[in-house]
């Protein structure tokens, strides 16, 4: 597969073959050093508070610095400790394997009595099962009829042909020691060199039969069932439940008689400008089909899903690949990764991206999931979980009021109604004549074989018109005439952009990725320093005939918002953008010739802010 600066898809994560040194455990006798709120009160103590990331005490008294793909199991019985698996990564950058790169330890495991404090508890593999050449991730366990089952994604195989699986071992005990069944649960699929992606592994139990869901942005995500004792897998059994160039990372959550399929999208793994997000569709069945708020369905070439947790502008980005757990006093809470925008990378390997553990609640509201109330990852010290029987969480949720546009600046607000464009609008490198048209209440703009990537050329045109000095919303409705299914129209798009100049904006557009059509909100930044990305981007809500973009700035954030009506809006991510005395609001329509990007209108307006949206205090920290 081709890839493409113009939409950044996954970059596998950096890692060394260097194998693990430290040995799994037994399950802990005693509790970990943080217990609950000693000063609490009564018979229900309050659960102490937290500030993410999660504190992964090592044996040295360091703090794992990463654990991406985090999956957690409450303790069986009269345990009462949790147990965290993270996929195969570097603790720390100090720790060096023989070739003097970061050792990798394969599935680092710890256990908590908090879901804050966690103690190292060895690794899931001192050594790789023989059967798997390539890294092993995002596990997966599960406890069934007293054994504990640990489930994998092997990245290549030594299996005829090669290609990722998904493999299981087994323990008595949470932290093992685990003995691998020798061969995969899923099998490598696919013609031998184009093998779809058998990552991501998530199983589930609904009405007495074990289900194992897989798969990523090549080849999609399909589910299968599981045979009565968990380690294999009926090839005839499988359905897809999400098309391919969109999720991985899938999680299951039952809510009120619904399946909700939790997945992430776009790259996990780019640094300061990774933009991974967490996206719903939901379905009676285990086997789905999984639609999202607005019925569309996670299988439709305008692809589905609506939001539930993606950065809000403070210092994490790429939040995603989530399990979600219930502690004692009901509330649930998501457990997930995420990137540090000022710390992206591990000291000393610039491109080896940190994805460090994070928690915060899970929420309902009108029967959609969404994190902390619609605020996201937080960064300043939240209530925390009741860990323990007898605990309460001080957490309630209070949802987000999300801003919205009050008066509109006529003088910047076009409804391209006359047949020439308004005198607030200039060209940055004007396009050519004729390829563009003002009828019938629209801008009818050809795309173009163009795009802004510096020093990519030909550079792009881009029609730009004064941004307003504060906060503002920009409005647009939008069609890209790609047909609505089928591929491959890359990277056809049309949309927004907040543009300071070529190496220096923000852009939210509906855009084609092969079989796909997505909203797509990306960062182009410059200069950078060596070995960092310049561009990022992540995806927000579906792709109709037409499609309404709204981009929403506070301050130095700016968040995207789509729409299939104008009505109802689903919230993506916010990235964050120095203004100067060049910002621009502006349009493009561009990423391939033979089409059109149809713009009814361009609206700009003052916007209400409320203070749970405003930034200030803790409600987006």
């Amino acid at each position: 597969m081709r890839w493409s600066r113009r939409f950044v898809l996954p970059v596998l994560a950096l890692a060394t073959a260097a194998a693990a040194v430290a040995t799994a455990g037994p399950a802990p006798a005693s509790p970990s050093t943080s217990t609950p709120n000693p000063a609490a009160q009564g018979q229900h103590p309050v659960a102490p508070s937290y500030t993410n990331p999660l504190k992964l005490g090592l044996p040295s008294g360091a703090q794992a610095e990463s654990c991406a793909d985090p999956d957690v199991l409450r303790g069986v019985g009269a345990d009462r400790h949790w147990y965290l698996y993270c996929t195969s990564d570097a603790l720390t950058a100090s720790e060096l394997g023989p070739d003097g790169k970061p050792l990798l330890h394969n599935v680092p495991m710890f256990s908590s009595m908090d879901l804050i404090h966690w103690t190292y508890r060895g690794d899931a593999f001192p050594t790789k099962p023989s059967w798997v050449s390539g890294f092993l991730w995002a596990p997966e366990i599960a406890y069934r009829n007293g054994q504990y089952r640990l489930y994998y994604a092997a990245s290549d195989t030594s299996l005829p042909g090669g290609g990722s699986a998904i493999g299981v071992a087994t323990s008595s005990s949470p932290t093992g020691p685990w003995t691998d069944t020798g061969q995969p649960v899923v099998e490598p699929q696919g013609p031998v060199g184009s093998r779809r992606w058998i990552f991501d592994p998530e199983v589930l139990t609904a009405n007495g039969t074990d289900y194992i869901y897989f798969g990523s942005y090549f080849g999609g995500v399909a589910v299968r069932k599981l045979a009565a004792d968990g380690l294999s897998t009926d090839p005839a059994s499988q359905t897809q439940v999400a098309i391919d160039n969109r999720y991985e990372g899938t999680n299951i959550v039952v809510h009120d008689g619904w399946y909700y399929l939790l997945a992430s999208a776009t790259n996990c793994c780019n640094g300061p400008l990774t933009g991974y997000s967490v996206f719903a569709g939901r379905s009676h069945s285990p086997l789905g089909p999984f639609v999202d708020r607005d019925g569309v369905s996670l299988l439709a070439g305008r692809v589905g899903g609506t939001p539930v947790l993606s950065q809000n502008g403070n210092r994490w980005v790429g939040a995603g690949h989530n399990t979600v757990i219930t502690d004692y006093s009901g509330q649930q809470w998501m457990v997930y990764h995420a990137v540090d925008r000022n710390d992206p990378y591990y000291a000393g390997n610039v491109g080896y991206t940190k994805r460090p553990a994070l928690i915060d609640p899970l929420d309902w509201q009108q029967g959609w999931p969404t994190v902390r109330g619609g605020r996201g990852p937080s960064d300043s010290p939240q209530p925390g979980p009741a860990a323990q029987p007898g605990e309460r969480t001080a957490y309630h949720p209070r949802f987000v009021v999300e801003p919205r546009p009050t008066r509109v600046y006529e003088s910047l607000s076009d409804e391209f109604r006359s047949g020439t464009l308004s005198p607030q609008w200039t060209w940055v490198r004007a396009p050519e004549a004729g390829s563009y048209q003002l009828e019938d209440g629209q801008l009818r703009w050809q795309t173009q074989n163009a795009d802004l990537h510096p020093p990519a050329t030909p550079l792009a045109s881009v029609l730009t018109e004064p941004a307003p000095s504060g906060n503002y919303v920009v409005e647009t409705k939008v069609r890209v005439t790609t047909p609505a299914e089928g591929c491959c129209y890359n990277y056809v798009q049309g949309g927004l952009v907040i543009y300071n100049d070529d190496g220096n904006y923000l852009k939210l557009a509906s855009v084609s990725i092969w079989n796909t059509r997505q909203t797509e909100f990306g960062k182009q930044v410059s200069p950078v320093p060596a070995g960092y990305p310049t561009y990022g981007n992540a995806v927000a809500g579906p792709v109709g005939t037409t499609t309404y973009l709204r981009i929403v700035r506070l301050g130095e954030r700016y968040t995207s918002y789509t729409s299939l009506d104008g009505k109802r809006w689903d919230k993506g991510a916010t990235w964050t953008q120095a203004s100067s005395a060049t910002t621009r609001i502006g349009l493009i329509s561009m990423g391939g010739a033979g089409f059109s990007s149809n713009f009814d209108y361009v609206r700009v307006s003052a916007v209400h802010a409320p203070p749970a949206a405003s930034g200030k205090g803790a409600d987006l920290g």
